[in-house]
């Protein structure tokens, strides 16, 4: 079967490999680099921390892959597994965190709520007086997403993939059972297309007359030099009521990110401002210390980059055939990385078998919000 996968991101490449695996004839085409979108541009966190059924799918199937993945496809990630925990300032919040693990215990999750003179067992330089409880998960981690990228596009490359970098797609067309692919560099007549572009999605498939409901929204992030070393078995630390969130980068820094502006105008994923404001710098330093007392005024910065999040109205992707022929896996929320492994599985089952096996992704589907079938997500940042 003739395959053509839209973007070279890390679900597209993802799924190129595991559509090439099984013996599917498969072209690539990405208009700029790989991982020039959003991969390149992410925290790298792997978690099973969710509180709905098909992310914790998703992510457990993909922690799967990722716990392999040097052995099977040569490939050092730098994955770590110190944890992740959400900390709460509020009750509510609290209360949210706490009726969501018992839950994410049912579904082999192995998180557990503590008391912030728990969770300094963990964090030492959590300031336990600004919180009234924390949520932790100690098996989730993050890795690198660039290396994981990296392994999947040589192993997609190994197994008769054809990855082709600076071709736009112009044209595409899927009607009457026939799909048809119009980009820079000629016209491809596949039998399927995947449309995994990120936040370049909605134009893409809206070519074809599908409408995605996927809004690209910038997010921010920075490499700290702290003013006392983040311990490298810290956990990534996220603070859901101030929106920050810190973990340990290599030798003492920390990767430091967050939103704290209620505006957050959609953008142009090809025109929008891939630095980071000053403002925000500013901002996100004073609330990662009201976080731990490793940051403070002698923090210096050591590098700062912006991205994309490709977000759905409730944070969850859309996977699924859309019409017959053309296939969309877009709007992960900041979760594409994380999920990926198990969405280019569930690609492929789509455009081969005709159903997803892998993880039930039926509540996935675009029209969800439609039938007012949205669903609910309590864990939101990184």
């Amino acid at each position: 079967m003739d395959v053509v996968v839209v973007g070279g991101g890390i679900v597209g490449v993802s799924s190129a490999y595991y559509l090439a695996e099984r013996g599917a004839d498969v072209t690539l085409l990405e208009k700029a680099s790989l991982g020039s979108g959003s991969t390149d541009r992410a925290a790298g966190g792997i978690r099973a921390q969710f509180s709905t059924t098909v992310s914790i799918e998703l992510s457990k199937r993909s922690i799967e892959v990722w716990e392999r993945f040097e052995e099977d496809f040569h490939t050092d990630i730098e994955y770590r597994r110190p944890g992740y925990m959400y900390v709460a300032r509020t009750g509510s919040t609290a209360d949210r965190l706490r009726e969501a693990i018992p839950f994410q215990n049912d579904h082999g999750v192995e998180s557990e709520f503590l008391s912030p003179e728990e969770a300094v067992e963990y964090v030492p330089g959590l300031r336990t007086d600004s919180y009234v409880g924390t949520a932790y998960c100690p098996t989730d981690g993050f890795a690198d997403p660039h290396l994981g990228l990296q392994g999947f596009s040589r192993a997609a490359t190994g197994v008769g993939a054809e990855i082709r970098t600076g071709v736009e797609v112009t044209d595409l067309e899927a009607e009457d059972g026939g799909v048809s692919v119009g980009t820079t560099d000629g016209t491809y007549d596949p039998e399927y297309v995947v449309v995994a572009a990120g936040s370049w999605s909605p134009k893409v498939a809206g070519m074809a007359g599908v409408d995605l409901p996927v809004s690209p929204r910038r997010r921010q992030a920075m490499v700290v030099d702290p003013e006392s070393p983040v311990p490298e078995s810290n956990p990534l630390v996220t603070d859901l009521d101030a929106g920050c969130y810190f973990r340990p980068e290599r030798d003492g820094k920390a990767l430091v990110g967050g939103h704290f502006d209620e505006a957050d105008p959609e953008q142009d994923p090809d025109r929008y401002r891939t630095s980071t404001d000053l403002d925000w710098t500013v901002e996100a330093i004073e609330e990662v210390s009201g976080v731990a007392d490793y940051f403070g005024p002698a923090s210096e910065i050591v590098r700062g980059w912006a991205g994309l999040y490709a977000v759905t109205p409730d944070h969850h992707p859309i996977i699924e055939e859309s019409r017959p022929g053309l296939v969309v896996a877009t709007g992960f929320s900041g979760h594409g990385f994380m999920q990926s492994p198990a969405t280019g599985q569930v690609v492929a089952e789509l455009v081969l078998d005709g159903e997803a096996r892998t993880v039930d992704v039926s509540a996935l589907r675009a029209d969800r919000f439609e039938r007012g079938e949205a669903l609910s997500e309590t864990y939101f940042s990184a």
